[in-house]
C-alpha cells in the first residue's frame, strides 16, 4: 500500500469525522439513542466496504449499532411502508426506483439541517434521495493497441471503424446504448433526452456488424479486454479501475460516458428516522467518501472529496471534476417512464440478427 494511500485510509477509519464542520443541528429534542439500527444495502462486498468506511465511523461517533441486511428491494420498501412498521432504518434503492418511491411517498424528507448537503451540486440536493457514490458507464479500451492518446475520445469514434479498427463490445440492453448511439449520431450531451428512439436504433444499425460480443455482465468487458477479445468495449468503470491499478494495458475514457449514483433513503415511518439521518450525514464526509473512492473508484458528490484522494487515482475516478464535466447523467425519469418501451423495442432488435 502507498503511504498516500495509507495515509487517507487511518484519516478515514476515525480521525474523519470529528476534523469535520458539522451543519447546526435544528433546536429540538433528541430522541433517545436505540441500540441498533438496520440498514439495508446490496450485500456481498458492497456492503463489507460500505461498514468499512462508513458503519464503523458512525457507530463510533454515536455508539450505536448497524445491523446490515440485503438484498435492495423495492417491494419489500412498498410493502414495509405500507405495513406501517419498516425494520429498515436507511435502505439502498436500486435502479430507477428512487422517482418511483418518492411518488409513492415511501420515504422521509431528508432533514437537511441534519444532513449538509449545501455544497452539493444540485442533482445531489434531492428531497427525499439521498446522491451516494457516483459511477459511471465509459469506454474501456486496451492501452497496447491504442497507446498515448491515440483511443477514441467519444462515441462517435467508437462507431468511427476504420480509424479505430478492431473487435469491440456493448451491453446487450437499450440502458446507455440509446445515448451512446445518439451521440455518435452528433447529438450534444446536453440535448439527449428526451432519446429519439428512431435516430437511435438507425445509428445502432451501423455498428451491429462489428459488435463481436453483447455483454450481459459487469464483470464481462473488462475480462473481455484482458483475454484480447475486445479492444474496445462500453463497460462500468470500476471494473477498468481495477485492472488499470493491477497494471494491466486496459484504461477508461470517460468522453461521454453515462453517469448514474448510488441511491438512498429513510423510508416512511421507520422508528428511527432522526438517526438514519445521521447516518446519511456520516455519508456526506468527504475523508470518508474519498478513502471509498479510492478502493473502489466510485466518489461521492462532495466537493471537496477529490482534494483527499491520492493524485495517482483522482484521473480514475468518474467524479474527478475534469471528467464530471465530460459526462452526462443519465436521465432516471425518462428511463421510469419509457424504459419497458424501449427494452421491448430492443429485444425485437435483437432478435433480428
Amino acid at each position: 500500500m502507498t503511504t498516500s494511500r495509507r495515509n487517507i485510509l487511518i484519516a478515514a477509519s476515525g480521525l474523519a469525522t470529528g476534523s469535520l464542520a458539522r451543519p447546526a443541528l435544528a433546536q429540538r429534542a433528541v430522541p433517545p439513542k436505540p441500540d441498533r439500527i438496520v440498514v439495508n444495502a446490496s450485500g456481498g462486498s458492497m456492503t463489507n466496504n460500505l461498514r468499512r468506511f462508513y458503519f464503523n465511523e458512525f457507530e463510533r461517533e454515536h455508539g450505536i449499532r448497524i445491523i446490515d441486511s440485503s438484498p435492495v428491494d423495492f417491494g419489500k420498501l412498498r410493502a414495509m411502508v405500507n405495513s406501517g412498521n419498516p425494520e429498515w432504518t436507511v435502505t439502498e434503492i436500486g435502479g430507477q426506483d428512487g422517482d418511483r418511491a418518492k411518488e409513492l411517498n415511501l420515504l422521509e424528507p431528508i432533514d437537511t439541517s441534519i444532513v449538509d448537503l449545501s455544497r452539493y451540486p444540485a442533482i445531489g440536493r434531492q428531497s427525499h434521495i439521498f446522491v451516494g457514490a457516483t459511477s459511471s458507464t465509459a469506454l474501456g479500451y486496451r492501452t497496447d493497441v491504442f497507446p498515448d492518446g491515440t483511443q477514441p475520445k467519444g462515441w462517435a469514434d467508437f462507431w468511427n471503424v476504420r480509424r479505430f479498427p478492431g473487435p469491440r463490445s456493448l451491453r446487450n440492453h437499450p440502458v446507455d446504448n440509446l445515448e451512446f448511439a445518439l451521440l455518435a449520431d452528433g447529438v450534444p450531451m446536453d440535448q439527449l433526452y428526451p432519446l429519439d428512439m428512431d435516430r437511435a436504433f438507425r445509428k445502432l444499425e451501423e455498428i451491429r456488424s462489428h459488435i463481436a460480443v453483447w455483454w450481459s455482465t459487469g464483470a464481462q468487458p473488462a475480462q473481455m479486454l484482458v483475454d484480447r477479445e475486445v479492444v474496445l468495449t462500453s463497460g462500468w468503470n470500476g471494473r477498468f479501475f481495477e485492472l488499470t491499478r493491477r497494471g494491466a494495458p486496459v484504461a477508461t475514457e470517460f468522453a461521454q460516458g453515462s453517469l448514474r449514483s448510488s441511491a438512498w433513503g429513510i423510508p416512511r415511518g421507520t422508528r428511527n428516522a432522526y438517526w438514519g439521518q445521521q447516518l446519511l450525514q456520516t455519508f456526506t464526509n468527504p475523508r470518508l467518501q474519498a478513502a471509498y473512492a479510492t478502493e473502489l473508484s466510485y466518489a461521492g458528490l462532495h466537493p471537496d472529496t477529490i482534494n483527499y484522494v491520492p493524485e495517482d487515482i483522482r484521473p480514475l475516478l468518474p467524479a474527478a471534476p475534469e471528467n464530471l464535466a465530460r459526462q452526462f447523467w443519465m436521465n432516471v425519469a425518462w428511463w421510469t417512464e419509457n424504459g419497458a418501451r424501449a427494452q421491448e423495442r430492443w429485444n425485437r432488435w435483437m432478435l433480428r440478427r
